[in-house]
C-alpha cells in the first residue's frame, strides 16, 4: 500500500461534495430558475419565438448558468464544500469569480432569470427577476455575511474590504 490514502480521501470528498452540489442545485437554484418561472408563465407562451430576444436570453441563461456551475465548482474543489447552506463550504473562497464579487452564484442566477424574462417576453419573470434579487440581497445581509464573519473573522472582513458585493471590480494587480 502506497501513500495515496489522503489523496484517495480528497478524491472522494470531492466527488461526495460535487454529488452534494448537484442534489442541491436541482432543489434550490432548480427551483428558483426553472420550476417557479415556469410555473409564473401562461402556457401558451412557454415556448420561443425565434426572436433577438430569445437568442440574447439564450445567452444570458448559458452565461448565468456558467457562473453558477463554476463556482459551485470552486466551493466543493477549493472550499471543500457545497453551496448549500446546510453543508457550506469550510474554507472561504476567494479565488476564480470570488476574486471579482462577493456573490456570483446569485449573480449568475440573476442572469438566468434575466434571460428567461427576455427568451419569454414575460412581465411577470420581469417583475419576479428584481424580487429575487432582493429576496437574495436580504438574505446575504442578515444572514450570510454574519456567518461568514463569525466563521472566517478578519481574513472574510479583508475580503469584503477588497472585494464588492454585486458589482464585479477586477482586482489591482499591484496589491496582490
Amino acid at each position: 500500500m502506497g501513500g495515496d490514502g489522503g489523496a484517495n480521501r480528497d478524491a472522494l470528498e470531492l466527488m461526495v461534495n460535487l454529488f452534494k452540489t448537484l442534489l442541491f442545485t436541482i432543489l434550490a437554484p432548480g427551483t428558483l430558475t426553472v420550476i417557479v418561472p415556469w410555473l409564473l408563465l401562461p402556457p401558451g407562451s412557454r415556448r420561443m419565438h425565434g426572436e433577438l430576444a430569445d437568442v440574447v436570453g439564450l445567452i444570458a441563461i448559458v452565461f448565468g448558468a456558467a457562473i453558477y456551475f463554476w463556482c459551485a465548482w470552486d466551493f466543493a474543489f477549493a472550499g471543500k464544500g457545497t453551496p448549500a447552506p446546510y453543508d457550506p463550504p469550510k474554507l472561504l473562497v476567494t479565488q476564480g469569480l470570488y476574486r471579482l464579487v462577493r456573490n456570483p452564484i446569485y449573480v449568475g442566477l440573476m442572469f438566468v432569470l434575466l434571460g428567461e424574462a427576455l427568451m419569454f417576453a414575460s412581465p411577470t419573470l420581469l417583475v419576479y427577476a428584481p424580487g429575487m434579487w432582493l429576496a437574495f440581497h436580504l438574505r446575504i445581509i442578515l444572514y450570510e455575511e454574519r456567518v461568514l464573519k463569525k466563521q472566517f473573522g478578519e481574513e472574510y472582513l479583508e475580503y469584503c474590504r477588497k472585494v464588492p458585493r454585486w458589482i464585479p471590480r477586477w482586482p489591482d494587480r499591484n496589491s496582490e
